[in-house]
């Protein structure tokens, strides 16, 4: 494990020298990364949220492809096509810019329905179905959307629940401190940061550390705690609709992920309580009084407090 976690330290490392004062962010993408899971980038324009996609993929020896979303992008410009070569007189398939490592779709809630509807059997299945011919994607693969706030834009399509459920988490951005502005200013001056990067890891580490955050153990007491939360969600006089099955999964393999990446093989009631927000707020869906009182934020922030936590020794197993 100590080799992986200086390659995940070196990641890091790559990636502050592009964006200043995120290290957070930085942790959680690594942590969807590890997870197989995918994220959702939200904050106003020029947060930084396609720099921070870009920094990422090229700190890893990955291919990577980028989609602008615009309510003119059709389902066959996502996924691909099978066209007529009339020069060979035979059918070819064109694979579309999903048959990558990292994929970064860039206002994905500027593309109509129909078309964000095309990454949901990518999202899920890892894989593409292209005139009932099935593609596989490569491993690893990872979809980083960014998304402007839907209510101070004109010309969006909110996204569904099917496919906010697909998603392991959404974050949101943020803006610099003034230092870390300042700071931002002196990197940008007479450079561009993001030319400078080289891959640190490799796309078979990245399978290998994916494959060892599964043995990351979580002892009866943490699983019960997990698990509890989950129930909460489904049982709160604030949620219509709670964190379904796949989050229950996702929320599992997320903590597994953030155990590992801070060089620990089990988890702990505090990785639990860490990503609840941003792993399980953007999957409920409040009551029509709630919504109009109060955040999904604040309802688990809520939920999260009344969940017993269970006693550290039963939590890392000792």
């Amino acid at each position: 494990m100590e080799k992986q976690q200086q390659m995940l330290t070196e990641m890091k490392k790559s990636i502050a020298k592009v964006l200043v004062g995120k290290e957070e962010v930085t942790e959680l993408l690594m942590i969807a990364l590890l997870s197989r899971g995918h994220v959702l980038l939200e904050d106003v324009p020029g947060t930084g949220k396609t720099m921070l996609a870009k920094a990422v993929a090229k700190s890893i020896d990955a291919s990577f492809r980028r989609i602008q979303f615009t309510p003119d992008v059709l389902p066959s410009d996502v996924t691909g096509i099978r066209f007529f070569n009339p020069k060979d007189k035979v059918f070819e398939m064109r694979p579309g810019p999903v048959m990558t490592n990292i994929l970064l779709t860039d206002e994905i809630n500027r593309a109509t329905p129909r078309t964000q509807s095309s990454l949901l059997e990518v999202m899920e299945e890892g894989q593409v179905t292209i005139d009932g011919e099935t593609l596989r994607l490569p491993s690893p693969f990872i979809v980083i959307a960014t998304q402007n706030p839907v209510e101070s834009q004109q010309g969006t399509f909110a996204l569904p629940e099917a496919q906010m459920d697909r998603f392991l988490m959404q974050i949101h951005v943020g803006y610099p401190t003034l230092q870390e502005e300042r700071h931002m200013l002196q990197m940008y001056k007479e450079q561009e940061p993001l030319d400078s990067l080289t891959p640190v890891v490799s796309l078979e580490d990245i399978r290998q550390m994916q494959a060892a955050i599964r043995n990351v153990r979580l002892t009866a007491a943490v699983e019960t705690y997990l698990l509890a939360m989950i129930r909460a969600t489904r049982e709160s006089e604030y949620v219509e609709v709670g964190v379904s099955p796949r989050g229950t999964i996702a929320f599992m393999h997320s903590v597994q992920a953030r155990a590992y990446l801070n060089g620990r093989d089990y988890v702990t009631p505090e990785d639990i309580q860490a990503l609840a927000p941003i792993v399980l707020g953007h999957r409920l869906v409040l009551s029509m009084d709630a919504s109009m009182r109060q955040t999904k934020a604040e309802v688990l922030e809520k939920i999260v407090q009344l969940v017993k936590v269970p006693a550290e020794a039963g939590a890392v197993g000792e």
